[in-house]
């Protein structure tokens, strides 16, 4: 069974926080921040790093939230920002997985192997995941490393 490297976006790879007025533009069902969030790495090293990885055998995956505030139609809306996010960003990454769930999701429940690495923001996501979770401000190292 390959190991899985999961990321989370919001807060790891996408600066959801850094977009001027996210939490109101979410309130009013806007999910333009999703879409329009800054980068918080590299993304040419990132994506040489992530294509790196998959050569050594690693599968590659996404495990991020929708809004805390939702609807079907406004959860279809931030799915789709999110992929497209992914796509703008980090075009050259094969994702194997990409799962966009509802809020509060626990993340532990994709995970494959003890030896499965999460990178996330949410110490309470790092803290139950079932392999080895790290903090966005490691993904470079740890992957460059592997």
């Amino acid at each position: 069974m390959k190991k899985v490297i999961w990321f989370d976006m919001d807060g790891t790879i996408a600066d959801l926080y850094g977009v001027d007025n996210w939490l109101d533009k979410l309130r009013a069902a806007d999910e333009s921040p999703y879409a329009n969030a800054p980068v918080m790495l590299n993304m040419n090293t990132f994506a040489r790093y992530l294509n790196r990885a998959r050569e050594l055998g690693y599968q590659i995956g996404i495990i991020s939230w929708l809004s805390k505030i939702s609807s079907t139609e406004y959860d279809m809306k931030v799915a789709a920002a999110k992929r497209k996010w992914l796509s703008n960003h980090l075009r050259s990454v094969a994702w194997d997985f990409i799962h966009i769930v509802p809020y509060g999701t626990p993340k532990s429940t994709f995970s494959v192997t003890k030896e499965d690495i999460l990178f996330d923001d949410e110490k309470p996501n790092r803290d139950s995941w079932n392999g080895i979770a790290y903090q966005p401000s490691q993904i470079m190292s740890v992957l460059r490393a592997l």
